[in-house]
């Protein structure tokens, strides 16, 4: 069974104890943890997990960090989905990841420079230029639909965005059990941590150095989710991430899915095989395919 079947089936019990109470302050009970934390921890022999690169990319007539777009690669394959948030001029925070509209919106200019109605004027458009009619969807409203159809979101955090105020939404929407925060370093995990230590977070740990330094902090293990970077690491990060209990991430996005497009997509196979339990990519369904992963 995988881990994403043993997350929904944990929600169903859950749900069955009656609705849990809004967090709103910081979390210490052991019993409050998000459901992620055991989700994720690290079982030898369990299923490899797709993540969606911002929710999607290259495909018609379905725009990145698009709500429409993550419903349908979700009625196609088993995966979690990672997002991109930003915020608007009146402090709105919605799914982009550029700073500017250009490129995904028939918008232009800054994304700052637009309260989130201003937005709506715009469409989303797809990687190949095609307008759609879909809009720049609102974080919260993403957020109500993963935890309807308990889908798992990992947030990538813009640099405009204070991680304070998408802590907050999440607690709004009470979808702690749904949610993973994204860091980059030490010291954005170590602030995530001290405002959300019941929630999962992916932490980078591309090498040895960079895990010991997650080590020297407070941050439990459980509470980690390894990014090990875009390019393959030793073999040796791996094993030790496991030893830890700590699940690993490669990120194939980008140069690792070209290879697997280029050379065959039985790549992901090999790579789950050197100790890779999440592969973030660009190519979802091929992935899915080649890992035998079934919705």
């Amino acid at each position: 069974m995988s881990r994403i079947t043993l997350f929904i089936a944990f929600l169903i019990i859950f749900s069955c104890k009656g609705k849990p109470n809004q967090i709103k302050e910081v979390v210490t009970n052991e019993a409050k943890k998000s459901a992620l934390i055991d989700t994720f921890k690290y079982t030898e022999g369990s299923e490899p997990i797709i993540s969606v690169h911002r929710g999607g990319v290259g495909l018609v007539n379905y725009p990145e960090n698009c709500l429409e777009t993550i419903e349908y690669v979700n009625d196609s394959i088993s995966a979690v989905f990672e997002i991109d948030v930003a915020k608007t001029k009146d402090g709105v925070l919605v799914l982009m990841h550029d700073n500017t509209l250009e490129r995904t919106t028939t918008g232009t200019d800054r994304i700052e420079k637009y309260t989130y109605q201003e937005l709506q004027a715009f469409n989303l458009v797809d990687d190949f230029g095609t307008e759609t009619t879909f809009k720049i969807p609102k974080f919260t409203d993403v957020l109500a639909w993963a935890k309807k159809n308990k889908a798992i979101l990992t947030v990538d955090i813009k640099r405009s965005v204070d991680v304070a105020n998408v802590i907050e939404a999440i607690r709004e929407q009470q979808a702690e059990d749904v949610s993973v925060i994204i860091t980059y370093d030490v010291m954005q995990a170590l602030k995530a941590y001290k405002l959300a230590p019941d929630l999962l977070l992916s932490v980078s740990a591309r090498n040895l150095e960079e895990l010991n330094w997650l080590l020297e902090t407070e941050i439990p293990t459980e509470n980690m989710l390894a990014f090990t970077g875009t390019r393959l690491s030793d073999a040796k990060l791996y094993n030790e991430l496991h030893n830890l209990g700590v699940t690993t991430m490669l990120g194939t996005l980008g140069n690792l899915d070209k290879q697997a497009e280029a050379r065959g997509d039985n790549l992901y196979m090999t790579w789950r095989k050197l100790g890779i339990d999440v592969f973030a990519t660009d190519r979802p369904f091929q992935a899915a395919a080649a890992l035998n992963i079934v919705k």
